[in-house]
């Protein structure tokens, strides 16, 4: 069987050690540096000719896809047998369709872009939306933070417990979680004017006397999430926390955190964030989930026994 060997792109660094390390291989010894006027350029010190490489690299800010880009790239003229693009958060994805006139499908255009480059799989956590995998013509592993989130819940031992969605597109990720926990959801209906700012907001459900667990993929602004608990709080719930996978927490999001209602915040590291600004924010790691996952994809084997089922 052809070699594993395990690459870091500079925006999943952090990540990508611990995944190694998880795995039980070294990173993979490479150079990425930037010319004065701020292209990009990648190589690899060392062979990967016939070797199934695996890129880890979020996609969130535009350097880190051109980074990705030329990796997979370079990994295709340097002869790999595969390429697997682990993107722990795939970036664009919002925009996954046409909700008015003349905007383009971002989502379906980082697919094209990655496979264009020469990428035989991706693995990724939390689509925003799962039909982005049908936006790929190559295979697409699609994992779940609920493998993280779910132990973490049950040691929290709530009596009570509700899950919550923020907005009306959560509903179908927090129902799988109400489902696990034999557990009522309700539903936080949400009416925007502009992006990242919310007109109205209010709760489909009760919560009166009730330990509520708020579930989403992405928090940016953290301005619907810290609405949602606020509002909870004031329908009566006992006690609100979040849980959330990929923390962009961009403008003012962890001064949103800090003055609401939330008892706490746990995200994973999908993206690298300054842990210290918050003493609200926990954060679970992606590592172990990842390298079984790489361990998997690698001997052929099924990745159903990573889900929560």
């Amino acid at each position: 069987m052809s070699a594993v060997k395990i690459f870091a792109g500079n925006g999943s660094k952090e990540l990508a050690t611990k995944i190694a390390n998880s795995y039980g291989k070294p990173l993979g010894n490479s150079t990425s540096k930037k010319f004065s006027d701020g292209e990009l350029s990648f190589s690899y010190n060392e062979t990967v000719r016939g070797c199934d490489v695996f890129i880890i690299q979020s996609t969130g800010p535009s350097d880190n896809l051109i980074e990705l880009l030329l990796m997979i790239d370079a990994a295709k003229r340097a002869s790999a047998k595969s390429v697997t693009c682990v993107v722990p958060y795939y970036g664009y994805a919002r925009q996954d369709r046409k909700d008015k006139p003349r905007v383009s499908i971002a989502a379906k255009l980082m697919a094209n872009v990655l496979q264009a480059a020469g990428a035989d799989r991706l693995m990724t956590c939390d689509l925003h939306a799962d039909q982005i995998q049908g936006f790929f013509d190559i295979p697409v592993d699609h994992l779940v933070a609920a493998s993280i989130f779910v132990p973490y819940i049950k040691k929290l031992n709530l009596d009570n417990l509700i899950f919550a969605a923020p907005d009306v597109g959560s509903t179908k990720r927090v129902r799988e979680f109400a489902k696990f926990f034999e557990a009522e959801m309700v539903v936080c209906d949400k009416h925007r004017k502009r992006a990242n700012e919310v007109a109205s907001m209010q709760v489909i459900g009760d919560v009166e006397g009730k330990n509520v667990i708020l579930v989403d993929d992405i928090i940016d602004t953290a301005g619907t999430l810290t609405k949602a608990a606020n509002l909870l709080k004031e329908k009566g719930a006992i006690s609100v926390r979040a849980f959330c996978t990929h923390p962009i927490l961009s403008g003012k999001a962890y001064e949103n955190v800090d003055s609401s209602e939330l008892e706490e915040l746990v995200v994973t590291d999908s993206i690298k964030i300054n842990e210290g600004q918050s003493s609200k924010i926990k954060v679970a790691s992606m590592a172990e989930l990842f390298a079984k996952a790489i361990r998997k994809i690698h001997d052929h084997e099924s990745i159903s026994s990573l889900f929560i089922q």
